[in-house]
């Protein structure tokens, strides 16, 4: 696996075209970058908000570790994780189950205990059911899960969101086993962007009181 993600998409005229945009595979040393990335762009995630019960006052805290338990866990299963880059500026993340160490209710141990202690049992509880319940709604044997994708709010609207896209189809592409990818979108926006990007609505899944589609964007 290259350290560079192709991603070959048109980006909007407002970035000035000077500054290079790229997508690459994180490295140890970027994932607490990542994390907060995806701390801004989950908050307010109707999933994560009930999972996590954020009318509790520790409910930043508790899904702030449960993101860090959550990167922690796809590095050291050598899952891929995308850096979107504009210049030196880390503007998305994507993070990616692939088919041949599926990230679901089986994590080894020591993810388990961690997110127990950051994120309590219930709320570990739920989000293993959650994983599993998407999971079980794809309807494909051999298959990448999109788990994470967001891009900064500081930076949305300009087309990264179909760049990163780009460089997730570039991970299938070097799993020719793989039929396609799967993703759960929890809202009206995420579910047009995906559609935008060729995925199909495949089932409507409910986690806890939340409603979602289950897409897949099959391989051509």
């Amino acid at each position: 696996m290259s350290d560079q993600v192709s991603a070959e998409t048109s980006i909007d005229s407002t970035i000035n075209q000077n500054v290079k945009v790229q997508a690459t595979y994180l490295s140890a040393h970027e994932l607490k970058l990542a994390a907060s990335l995806l701390y801004q762009a989950y908050h307010d995630d109707p999933v994560f908000l009930e999972i996590f019960n954020s009318d509790k006052d520790d409910y930043e805290q508790r899904l702030r570790g449960a993101i860090r338990e959550e990167l922690n866990a796809f590095w050291q299963a050598k899952q891929p994780m995308i850096g979107l880059y504009l210049g030196e500026t880390m503007v998305g993340v994507a993070c990616i189950n692939s088919p041949d160490e599926t990230l679901t209710s089986d994590r080894f141990w020591h993810w388990r205990l961690k997110m127990l202690l950051n994120a309590g049992y219930f709320s570990t509880k739920q989000m293993m059911q959650k994983e599993q319940t998407v999971i079980n709604a794809v309807p494909l044997k051999t298959f990448h899960f999109l788990s994470f994708i967001a891009v900064h709010p500081l930076h949305q609207q300009h087309g990264f969101g179909h760049y990163l896209m780009a460089a997730v189809n570039t991970v299938l592409d070097e799993h020719p086993d793989s039929e396609g990818v799967a993703v759960y979108a929890t809202s009206g926006k995420f579910k047009a962007f995906f559609q935008d990007v060729d995925y199909k609505t495949v089932k409507e899944v409910s986690v806890g009181n939340v409603c979602g589609a289950v897409m897949v964007h099959y391989r051509n």
